[in-house]
């Protein structure tokens, strides 16, 4: 039973850790000294949270063949341009991981951008903002493919 619980508790830490800091810092309290207070922040808190969406932002990059390695590590200049546009709640990316290759996974593209945002706003404001436009037409060069997906996700309680 212990080791039952300790993997539902671990999975649920993985899991809060995964969705990014700034979700696991809504559900940390002010830490205000009274004991009421906390009570009633966190109940507020976790409330929120079981209800709270956001946006997620997922970009996959195939860089063009023959790129010299110092090119590819260039490109990550492109991402960390992105990170300076307001209203992102997160910012992640890297390159594909080394799993056990089965029928549906897809571990061809180059590097993956995954970006948060609380509201449809911010998205918006993101995909038309000066920073993100000039690092597009600065960083382009170097893609031969990009496919976005823009999900409206839920917290997942567990």
């Amino acid at each position: 039973m212990e080791r039952r619980t300790f993997i539902k508790r671990s999975g649920a830490a993985v899991a809060l850790a995964g969705v990014g800091g700034s979700v696991l810092a809504a559900c940390t309290s002010s830490g205000s000294g009274h004991a009421n207070n906390q009570n009633e922040e966190t109940s507020k808190t976790t409330t929120t949270m079981e209800n709270k969406e956001v946006i997620a932002h997922y970009v996959l990059f195939w860089l063009k063949e023959g790129l010299s390695e110092q090119e590819i590590s260039d490109f990550t200049g492109f991402f960390e341009e992105l990170k300076t546009i307001p209203g992102i709640k997160s910012l992640h990316y890297g390159k594909a991981a080394s799993t056990h290759p089965r029928d549906v996974v897809d571990n061809s593209f180059t590097y993956n951008l995954l970006v948060y945002f609380d509201t449809m706003d911010e998205i918006n404001t993101y995909e038309t903002h000066p920073i993100h436009l000039a690092a597009i037409e600065k960083y382009s060069k170097f893609w031969t493919k990009v496919v976005v997906h823009d999900s409206l996700l839920k917290q997942a309680v567990v």
